[in-house]
């Protein structure tokens, strides 16, 4: 079994912006959330943990694999889609400078790099290879992001990249798959 954990809600002050190898906290809520998380996940006792090194998840990963008694492994491989320049930009900004250009990253999802980052399929063939590369004789919990959990499930389902944001899960959600 392989449970996909996106990190609670982060910082107020960066909920609204472009963040994601950016490395920030969780915001109160998202702090409230990560508790229950942690819960959920000692309850669903995986044989390992692991997570994409960033603060948002690593958090989690290191207080239930400390209360399972298992070592959670850091992946930087696991992070979100790195957006170049537009990173701690607020999309807002993004959007007055560069007009709907960011539609590029479902339009051209070869092509298009958000900010000089990773293409929409970047994204999508790193996360489907760590997907593909788990033990599947172990149960797995990987706390990861939006975007890595999302191509994953798109892929799962054969959907097309444009497709993507309909895969996305909300956050400090756990998907069995």
């Amino acid at each position: 079994m392989i449970w996909l954990v996106r990190h609670p809600p982060v910082a107020m002050h960066w909920q609204k912006r472009c963040y994601g190898v950016s490395d920030m906290g969780l915001s109160r809520e998202g702090a409230r959330m990560a508790t229950i998380l942690v819960s959920r996940l000692v309850q669903l006792s995986p044989d390992a943990i692991v997570h994409s090194d960033m603060l948002r998840t690593r958090g989690i990963a290191e207080r239930a694999a400390k209360l399972l008694s298992i070592e959670a492994q850091a992946d930087p491989l696991w992070r979100e889609r790195n957006f170049g320049s537009w990173e701690g930009r607020s999309w807002h900004a993004i959007y007055r400078e560069t007009g709907n250009a960011m539609d590029g990253m479902l339009s051209d999802p070869i092509g298009f790099r958000p900010g000089g980052g990773e293409t929409t399929a970047e994204l999508v063939w790193r996360s489907v290879q760590l997907w593909h590369d788990l033990a599947r004789d172990k149960n797995i919990a990987v706390i990861a992001h939006g975007g890595p959990i999302a191509a994953i499930l798109a892929d799962k389902n054969a959907a097309a990249f444009h497709l993507l944001p309909d895969y996305i899960p909300e956050p400090g959600s756990i998907t069995k798959v």
